[in-house]
């Protein structure tokens, strides 16, 4: 797995003083967090961490710390922390193949220097694998069959098996699988299980193991992808000999995608591929509410009758950024569930994992990605780019093990702690609420009853949100005869958490129909331009208000307008705004009013300064045609990006 990182930089996500307000990367050993056991959790439950990225840290100097504050061995602090399994990415040959010159960070590599990111050779990765076993720890391997990253996105041809023959490259894919295997076992770290490819959503090894292809593209479909799966299966049975059976996975990204796993595992089944696991990448904030991943699981167990893993899945317990590359993290704030980027939120969100696996038939267990992965320098992706993942540790930026590492103790009613610096993780359940998510804000005008939310998300205990039915208290609108704002308490029921809600009243209403975007879609916005580089997205820690916003990023530079046409308007002075922020660098934004006045334009240019440095622009507007439309018109350079928020447009004269 590796996810492009858009942003730049890193603040805390943070609140007014009546919400809630995330962990700082340097408060977290401090916290003090609670964790619900799950009913039914068999003792051999896979309770797995990936921490292929270890060789790296410790070699460019990172070191591990438990919970008394003593520098200790990694394996050891996750086996007294409950960790029972750990996987290990294989890449046939992590070197880069040619000189090479990182188009954002301006970093070079030299042809054949190491790689990075774990540079997870079969060499480098027996070590390991040694230590975990002498652990006793389980061990899964898991087969990029690249020499790098290895994803839905992309799946590189390994270097030394590029031009090959189908024949060859399925003869080559066997050997390789079957050696490497043979490799490990002969010193003395058998695998107990083996992925044979990550995140196989469009194949492996393009072209010839692409299933589908691009217009034009010649690629070798389901039968060149479930030849090559094939042959690596086979490589694993003739590794095996005769010894306890190794474990076969296919593992795909997208966990709540059903109809996706139904598209590829029915050609793998039909193709009598051999394996025993269906793996899952889950993540919620890309692929949605735990309820789709348990909806998607049940589903393929009835199907299927195979064996389910979670391979992939973590959480934040900060927002903050250890080193200057940014963060891949976005906080998940769906319907229904949501999470806040702190200690005990990261834990709630893989307990809530655990949870649904143990409750399907066939759930082996959980794997959590790189949770070791602190921020040293020269333990990045590559060679050429830092960490993007440090904020989704379970160690802090300075390698102390979180109070949220015990959850996997803790989920089977075990394993409390109090640490070194004040912190403590403990059995818990009876979650509260504490604090609203967000902000609810009404507007409406004089003598009017708006419309109040019949359901708000609100954070409990737990540091989950969960949206929860809200009883407005009585009050009396017709009484409303002049502007003012105020605060309308409401109430739920069985709690003694009071919900509020700012209500203001006003003469004038943003004329903008969804000028927050919270909709999820353009709705009455009309986009003139690439649909790939401006889009609706749902991110919460990316939004001035709310979780939508109008976003923009593409890898080459274009052009583009978003607009909103008004009619019917009295002719007069009127006031438009909107917030913006971004990583800068575009030849230009503008945020511009026409069909106004003839051919009069009214604009503002919009200078980006960096993520969360939110800023609002305005124009002036004088209407004399009973229309405008306000416009965000973008002409941007190479990897470019930035968001649009909150958008308004009143009547002033």
């Amino acid at each position: 797995m590796k996810k492009f990182v858009i942003v730049l930089g890193a603040l805390a996500l943070t609140f007014s003083s009546a919400f809630a307000k995330a962990n700082s990367a340097a408060d977290g050993v401090k916290q003090n967090i609670l964790v619900e056991p799950v009913n039914g959790l068999v003792h051999d439950f896979i309770r797995g961490v990936d921490i292929s990225s270890l060789a790296d840290i410790e070699k460019a100097g990172g070191k591990f710390y438990n919970d008394n504050g003593k520098e200790e061995d990694l394996f050891k602090i996750l086996k007294d922390h409950g960790v029972n399994w750990v996987r290990l990415r294989v890449w046939n040959n992590p070197t880069y193949a040619d000189n090479y010159k990182d188009p954002y960070t301006g970093k070079s590599a030299k042809k054949g220097q190491a790689y990075g990111g774990g540079t997870n050779s079969v060499v480098n990765d027996i070590p390991l694998a040694k230590r975990a076993k002498a652990a006793g720890l389980k061990l899964l391997i898991d087969f990029h069959y690249s020499d790098s990253w290895a994803d839905p996105a992309k799946q590189h041809m390994p270097q030394d098996w590029v031009g090959l023959s189908d024949k060859k490259l399925n003869s080559a894919v066997e050997a390789f699988t079957r050696d490497s295997i043979k490799k490990f076992i002969e010193a003395g770290a058998r695998p107990d299980m083996v992925q044979i490819g990550n995140e196989l959503n469009n194949g492996f090894m393009w072209p010839l193991g692409k299933i589908w292809g691009n217009d034009g593209e010649k690629v070798g479909g389901f039968p060149g992808f479930t030849r090559l799966l094939t042959s690596a299966s086979k490589g694993v049975r003739e590794a095996q000999g005769s010894g306890a059976k190794i474990q076969i996975v296919v593992h795909l990204a997208d966990g709540t995608n059903n109809d996706l796993y139904h598209t590829v595992f029915d050609e793998v089944v039909k193709a009598n591929v051999d394996f025993d696991v269906i793996g899952l990448s889950y993540y919620n904030y890309w692929h949605g509410a735990t309820g789709l991943l348990k909806r998607n699981m049940n589903d393929l167990s009835k199907v299927y009758g195979k064996n389910l893993c979670v391979m992939e899945t973590a959480y934040a317990f900060t927002e903050d950024d250890g080193d200057d590359q940014g963060n891949a993290f976005q906080v998940y704030s769906g319907d229904s569930e949501g999470y806040l980027p702190s200690v005990q939120g990261q834990a709630t969100a893989i307990r809530d994992v655990i949870n649904v696996v143990a409750s399907v038939p066939n759930g082996l267990g959980v794997f959590y990605w790189e949770p070791a992965w602190i921020p040293v320098k020269g333990a990045g992706l590559s060679a050429t780019e830092g960490d993007t993942w440090e904020n989704q540790g379970m160690f802090d930026f300075k390698g102390r093990a979180l109070p949220s590492l015990s959850v996997w103790n803790l989920v089977g009613g075990k394993g409390e702690v109090t640490n070194k610096w004040g912190g403590s993780a403990k059995v818990g359940s009876g979650f509260t609420p504490y604090a609203q998510s967000e902000p609810i804000t009404i507007t409406t005008t004089p003598g009017k009853e708006p419309a109040l939310p019949s359901f708000n998300k609100i954070l409990f205990t737990n540091d989950k949100e969960n949206k929860i039915q809200v009883i407005w208290e009585k009050h009396d609108w017709k009484a409303e005869t002049k502007p003012r704002t105020f605060e309308l308490k409401g109430r739920i029921t069985g709690t003694e958490f009071i919900p509020v809600a700012k209500v203001t009243i006003s003469q004038n209403l943003n004329l903008v129909e969804d000028g927050s975007f919270e909709s999820g879609n353009f709705g009455k916005w009309t986009l003139d331009g690439d649909g790939a580089a401006c889009f609706i997205e749902n991110n919460k820690g990316n939004a001035k208000t709310g979780k939508y916003t109008f976003k923009y990023w593409l890898g080459t530079g274009f052009k583009s307008t978003l607009r909103q046409t008004f009619t019917g308007l009295e002719n007069g002075t009127y006031e438009a705004s909107i917030w913006a922020m971004g990583g800068g660098g575009e030849n230009e934004i503008s945020f511009r009013a026409t069909n106004f006045d003839g051919a009069k334009v009214e604009s503002v240019a919009v200078v980006n300064t960096g993520w969360k440095n939110w800023n609002q622009y305005k124009i002036r507007i004088p209407v004399k045609e009973n229309k405008l439309t306000l416009e965000i018109f973008l002409n941007t350079n190479n990897g470019n990006w930035g968001n649009f928020d909150d958008v308004e447009l009143f009547k002033v004269e």
